[in-house]
């Protein structure tokens, strides 16, 4: 018998390895993602479906022809949670206190209420139109804050299943780029300012490039305007998922037993809450976005945060799609295209008595 001691960490080596397939596997699902955004982008001068969306319906065709077996599987989960959750950890560092500021307080005020009003109003449809509790919130928050990524974030917050991410996020996607190419069609038809128009844009277009491609057409200050809403009304992603996270257990799908969602079998991820409440991503979301406000995150790591934070989330994307069966989208298809469509079309009614109450 040996007496030289075993290494203490030596029994974590077998649960990396066996991690190291699926998640190779999502790393070149994302290659393939973001290889096709690149020439989505040269082709049409600019790419109408991120590498985020790309990623999952890449991931979702793989699976449709190839089940991945045991070998990938422990990767393939790893990837669709923890570096999710990884990825929202360091979201944190990109929003500051200071755009909320910019604002102004009026204006700001406004934004809190919106996107309030839109995820319960939105919420209440996709209930009313049959979805389970879960995808009525994904489909709520994504059009009430950043479209695919809050659905991403708010997914490990609530339990979310992995097919309704992937559904929530590719009807988002859909409907993403039509807002962008029919939104400058209201500038003559509700006869709106350049400023206006902005703030429109800001507060009901999904994401940041979105905005901006949304927003050309209307000239300068409409871009700036724009942008800067866009900004403020991300950063309610963080008062959102902490209040997700609070009454997550009170979730229940239907058909479902109590206590037996997606997430509450992760003995896991329950161990790492805050008091069995908040989970810890969301813990370091909001104390890096505290760090930044103050100004403690060295300017030099913003950059390479953001770029790993993209790539984190488009990996877990990849391992979203690789989990999800094709005909589970599809009989989830008229349902949540309806309750996407019928909110983001009240969204646009609210931003816009909003703008004329402000003036």
């Amino acid at each position: 018998m040996s007496l030289v001691p075993r290494p203490a960490g030596g029994a974590a080596f077998p649960i990396v390895a066996r991690l190291i397939p699926g998640t190779m596997l999502c790393l070149a699902v994302s290659l393939v993602a973001t290889a096709l955004a690149s020439l989505e982008a040269r082709v049409f001068g600019r790419s109408w479906l991120e590498a985020l969306v790309l990623a999952i319906l890449v991931g979702t065709v793989v699976r449709t022809v190839w089940m991945p077996g045991a070998l990938w599987i422990g990767g393939i989960r790893f990837s669709a949670k923890i570096l999710l959750e990884l990825a929202i950890l360091l979201l944190g560092a990109t929003l500051s206190a200071q755009a909320l500021a910019a604002v102004g307080p009026g204006l700001l005020v406004g934004i809190v209420g919106v996107v309030g009003v839109a995820i319960a109003m939105s919420y209440g449809i996709g209930r009313l139109l049959g979805l389970r509790p879960r995808m009525a919130l994904l489909v709520a928050c994504g059009n009430a804050i950043c479209g695919n990524s809050a659905i991403a974030a708010v997914a490990p917050a609530i339990g979310a299943k992995a097919e309704d991410v992937a559904t929530a996020i590719a009807f988002t996607a859909v409907l993403g780029v039509a807002t962008v190419l029919g939104l400058p069609g209201l500038i003559p038809l509700l006869h709106l300012s350049g400023a206006q128009y902005g703030v429109l844009a800001g507060l009901t277009v999904y994401a940041v490039p979105q905005v901006l491609a949304a927003t050309v057409p209307a000239g300068t200050i409409a871009v700036h305007i724009g942008t800067l809403v866009k900004l403020a009304r991300v950063l309610m992603l963080g008062p959102v998922l902490l209040v997700l996270s609070l009454i997550a257990h009170r979730l229940q799908d239907d058909g479902e037993d109590p206590g037996q969602g997606a997430a509450a079998g992760d003995r896991l991820a329950y161990r790492l809450r805050l008091h069995h409440l908040v989970p810890w991503f969301i813990v370091g979301f909001l104390g890096l976005a505290a760090l930044r406000s103050f100004d403690y995150v060295p300017h030099s790591l913003l950059s390479p945060m953001a770029t790993a934070a993209n790539w984190l989330t488009v990996i877990a994307m990849a391992a979203l799609g690789l989990g999800t069966d094709l005909r589970q989208i599809a009989r989830a298809g008229l349902p949540v295209a309806s309750a996407v469509t019928v909110s983001l079309a009240l969204i646009v009614a609210i931003s816009f008595a909003l703008i004329q109450f402000l003036g």
